[in-house]
């Protein structure tokens, strides 16, 4: 039935001047997103973006693929026709007509958008024109312009098109156009749901998964690769660098206090982090963390923690409850998988009673048992690209 799905913009709208690098961020992505199939064009037309395809029993999966594109608000599936009168009221009672096999529908209305003025009948009068046509054709429906069963929309530009439905979609900005982060994703269930809700502000996420092979299987990266596959499907392409850090925990152990391993250890992704942000020209790094969830997540962690690097955080679920995040981790899809039962590199090394009001002076005073330079040099030559 359709053959093109209109699709609106969001917060693009607001935008001013750079509109267009906006746009064009956006039409990237739903290339992105629809990679996989052939005979697909996407392109504008008077301040929304199209998707049209020859084959038209792809159009249900197409729908699905762009709602997962941030930067849009709702999408329409779509006849798109000649603009001309009769061919649009032929393909509208056409639909209505198909409308009737899958609703029960007892009251309609037609609303017509007349972007380019040189068609000859006005808004108003057009709408009144096909709604006159459907009640001759259809004696079971009457006309409601407040509460309607359907409403179909007759949207005229360089050519028209004629739709019944507007899905909502998530809303946000379009990947790429607000800057680049580093995700620090662990393979547990929080961070991958904080690169969703960076991303979805429009910034080009990569993430870093920490090792500590073979204390850590290889079926714990399987699990990550498996996650970072999953945001792919919001986020665009995600590059996953993986060090192996296992000569950290070993020099903790050896020459630092216990209960000191997960604010040490920490301390040391956070510089490996920013050194790889900073040589891939990323701006900010990006944690799953959430405010007095675990030890390391305290207040006096987190600023003991941050003290080790000078690049921002992004923190967007430091003020959800658990349930709260988990809810999101099921919506997006990677819940079942965050909770696979491998162990990460902070598990298999947490300490029995870790601290949970550390004291910066004692934490550098620990520090000075350790060559740190050396060591992140050594675990730097292990990063792999997965």
């Amino acid at each position: 039935m359709y053959n093109i799905t209109a699709v609106s913009f969001g917060e693009i709208f607001l935008k001013g001047k750079n509109r267009g690098s906006f746009e064009h961020k956006l039409i990237e992505q739903i290339k992105y997103a629809l990679k996989s199939f052939d005979n697909v064009s996407v392109y504008k037309d008077s301040g929304k973006v199209y998707i049209e395809t020859k084959n038209e029993e792809d159009m249900d999966e197409i729908v699905e693929k762009v709602r997962k594109v941030f930067g849009i608000v709702n999408i329409s599936p779509s006849i798109k026709i000649e603009k001309e009168p009769e061919k649009i009221i032929e393909k509208t009672i056409e639909l209505f007509k198909h409308l009737l096999t899958k609703q029960d529908i007892k009251t309609f209305k037609i609303k017509t958008k007349r972007s380019d003025k040189l068609f000859p009948i006005k808004s108003m009068d057009f709408s009144a024109l096909v709604g006159g046509k459907i009640l001759e054709e259809f004696n079971t429906v009457t006309v409601d312009v407040h509460n309607p069963d359907v409403e179909i929309y007759i949207d005229i530009k360089k050519s028209c098109y004629i739709s019944s439905e507007r899905i909502k979609t998530l809303g946000g900005l379009p990947i790429g156009s607000n800057g680049r982060a580093l995700l620090l994703l662990s393979g547990g269930i929080d961070s991958p749901v904080a690169g969703y809700m960076i991303a979805k502000r429009g910034v080009e996420v990569n993430a870093l998964y920490f090792h500590t092979y073979p204390f850590t299987s290889e079926r714990a990266n399987e699990k990550v690769k498996k996650l970072r596959d999953e945001l792919e499907e919001y986020c665009g392409k995600i590059k996953l660098y993986s060090i192996n850090i296992l000569e950290i925990h070993k020099a903790i152990k050896e020459f630092c206090r216990e209960e000191e391993t997960t604010i040490l250890a920490r301390r040391f992704m956070m510089r490996i982090a920013e050194r790889i942000a900073s040589e891939k020209n990323m701006d900010m790094l990006i944690t799953g963390e959430s405010l007095g969830q675990v030890a390391s997540q305290t207040m006096k962690s987190m600023a003991v923690i941050e003290n080790a690097i000078d690049m921002p955080i992004l923190k967007p679920l430091v003020g959800l409850d658990k349930t709260e995040i988990i809810d999101i981790a099921r919506e997006i899809g990677t819940y079942e998988t965050s909770i696979l039962p491998y162990d990460d590199c902070c598990s298999v090394f947490a300490p029995k009673h870790p601290l949970i009001s550390p004291k910066l002076e004692s934490i550098i005073r620990s520090e000075s048992n350790l060559n740190i330079e050396e060591l992140i040099e050594k675990v730097y030559s292990t990063m792999e690209i997965l």
